[in-house]
């Protein structure tokens, strides 16, 4: 942490220790909020997921499709090949 930024978090001078110590409050309060919502939606995630193997299809691989679609085509392609050409030269 900068030495600025930790002395203005402590300083004592005028209302400067309350203005700090919301500004910390605030920051605090909203990452939070944002666990909280993570929770919430990877809870909802994992409902889906059961939803989907509930009718027969495979997580693990729907999984490795939503890694695969997040990627630049490029880069996929690429991952592609270089998986092609290992296994072929281990004779799979």
């Amino acid at each position: 942490m900068a030495d600025g930024a930790a002395n203005m978090a402590v300083e004592h001078v005028g209302g400067a220790t309350t203005v700090a110590a919301e500004r910390l409050r605030s920051f605090l309060e909203r990452v939070e909020r944002l666990e909280e919502e993570k929770q919430t939606i990877a809870g909802d995630i994992k409902e889906v997921f059961a939803e989907a193997k509930g009718e027969g299809y495979d997580t693990k691989t729907l999984r490795k499709i939503i890694r695969l679609r997040k990627m630049d085509k490029a880069k996929r392609e690429e991952e592609e090949a270089l998986l092609d050409l290992y296994l072929s030269a281990l004779g799979e």
